[in-house]
């Protein structure tokens, strides 16, 4: 996924200033868009959903999940807009909602306990999918040729709920070491709030790490391939995912023996490499960054010595994004600003890199610490202001003047490539609305029956131009690991900002 970019030292004063200069415009309500953001996931809930749930118009959906197999598999999310588990971005998303807990839940106010919940809905999901069967790791619920085939809501849905798993005789490293990640992620996440359950987590996590480590493979080359691929092939490969895992087990156990780990594996599992793009499928630059925490402790005790590359990686991976900064890597912004990887849901990467230029931000002020480019340096202010300008292209502040953010601001994108948003609910059209029937919908022009609130879409190409098309899924089709990066952001600026 990642794309080749030449190299400037220099960029034009009209775009330094777009990117870092300070706003003087008035901010945004980053605590309301904080609320939706995590109100998104109730809506992506699969199996029966709990007294309370925030997004009325959706019912119980998934309830027999697994039982052909005698396992509970029922709960869990939707992907995106269809009704689908993936447990490849399902893991990954439990991880960076667990992350953003973890480092920004103190920003958080009362949406802190919705925001527990939205991580607890995940992990409960992946505690079972890991231990309900020895040596095997669930990883998958539903047939996707046919799901794709039918347009219904998931509460209707009566395509086939096959259940794919990995084992060690059909590996899949790189789904079994996302899901440790996302079960370690979790219990630091809920290591004060419930420790009996972040020790119930941190088990798991090791179990599912073991399978990763010991059955090596990846799961999109053997025999689930023609289930995961074109969907969520593991482009990238395992090794990321393993050193990625390693990384979560020591930050939540303290256990020396990941760290050994890491140290051990790193120069194979691309820990030499400069990369550019962090996503569902390649974690290398997240866990350089998160390794960099080591670095940058000012508990010298518990500081942890052999990371100094992973901090010159980190650096590398700043500089990039910084204009004006050696190393800097031109033509990776719109016109309006926007960080831009590729064209198909785009707004993924601008979530995931700014998320990690505010915790990146957040281990530097820790350690009184700047980013190393080339010569010169770069100050945390310089990499929150970054941050804050991809926030606020995100909630309006871009040349199509909309928000990308479902239900925030005024205008917003209406017709999701989403089938519970853009289907009337169960309660407004109790009868069922059969799988070809569905399609009608999908292809109107009419605005969404239902408002999938605080879901953040595909969002604009590389000239900021945004059509706001249910058959434009690359832009309109919201998706959980583009919001669960934005939860943490969100918290940061909610909890910091001045009105």
């Amino acid at each position: 996924m990642e794309q080749p970019r030449s190299r400037l030292l220099s960029l034009s004063a009209v775009l330094l200033l777009l990117l870092l200069a300070p706003d003087l415009a008035a901010a945004f309500n980053y605590a309301d868009a904080l609320a939706k953001s995590i109100i998104y996931f109730e809506g992506q809930r699969s199996g029966k959903l709990p007294p309370g749930n925030r997004m009325p118009w959706r019912g119980d959906s998934g309830l027999t999940d697994g039982a052909q197999h005698n396992v509970d598999l029922v709960g869990g999310y939707y992907d995106a807009g269809d009704n689908m588990k993936f447990g490849l971005p399902m893991a990954f998303t439990t991880t960076m909602l667990a992350w953003s807990v973890a480092d920004f839940g103190k920003y958080m106010g009362s949406d802190l306990p919705h925001a527990r919940a939205a991580v607890r809905w995940g992990a409960d999901y992946l505690l079972k999918a890991a231990t309900s069967t020895p040596g095997t790791l669930y990883v998958q619920v539903g047939d996707p040729g046919q799901d794709h085939k039918c347009w219904e809501r998931p509460e209707d849905m009566d395509t086939p709920r096959a259940v794919y798993s990995v084992t060690s005789s059909t590996p899949g490293s790189d789904v079994a070491a996302e899901t440790a990640a996302a079960l370690a992620a979790s219990a630091v996440a809920f290591r004060r709030a419930d420790p009996v359950y972040a020790a119930r987590l941190l088990r798991a996590a090791v179990v599912a790490f073991e399978l990763a480590d010991r059955h090596r493979g990846s799961y999109s080359e053997g025999a689930l391939s023609a289930a995961v691929c074109p969907f969520y092939c593991s482009y990238s490969g395992y090794e990321d995912e393993l050193l990625w895992a390693a990384a979560w087990l020591h930050r939540a156990s303290g256990n020396a023996s990941f760290m050994a780990y890491v140290r051990a594996n790193g120069a194979q599992d691309g820990a030499g490499n400069d990369d550019y793009s962090f996503s569902w499928d390649d974690k290398r630059i997240g866990t350089k960054v998160l390794l960099a925490r080591g670095v940058l402790r000012r508990d010298r005790r518990r500081n942890v010595p052999g990371l100094q590359l992973y901090k010159a990686h980190s650096d590398s991976y700043i500089c990039s994004l910084v204009p004006g900064a050696a190393g800097f890597q031109a033509g990776q912004y719109t016109p309006g600003g926007l960080i831009y990887r590729e064209g198909g849901s785009n707004m993924q990467y601008v979530t995931t890199t700014t998320f990690l230029l505010l915790a990146y931000a957040k281990y530097l002020r820790s350690a009184g610490a700047t980013v190393a480019c080339g010569g010169g340096e770069v100050a945390p202010a310089e990499l929150v202001a970054l941050a804050k300008r991809q926030v606020d292209y995100i909630l309006g502040k871009n040349p199509a003047g909309t928000s990308f953010m479902v239900g925030f601001g005024d205008r917003y994108p209406r017709r999701l490539h989403h089938r519970g948003a853009s289907l009337p609910s169960v309660r407004a059209h109790p009868a069922r609305i059969g799988c070809d029937q569905g399609f009608a919908y999908l292809h109107s022009a009419a605005p969404d029956a239902n408002v999938l609130v605080g879901a953040v879409v595909g969002g604009p190409d590389a000239r900021d131009g945004f059509v706001d098309d249910r058959d434009s899924y690359g832009q309109t089709e919201p998706a959980t690991y583009i919001n669960a990066p934005l939860v943490g952001v969100l918290a940061y600026f909610a909890g910091t900002a001045k009105y």
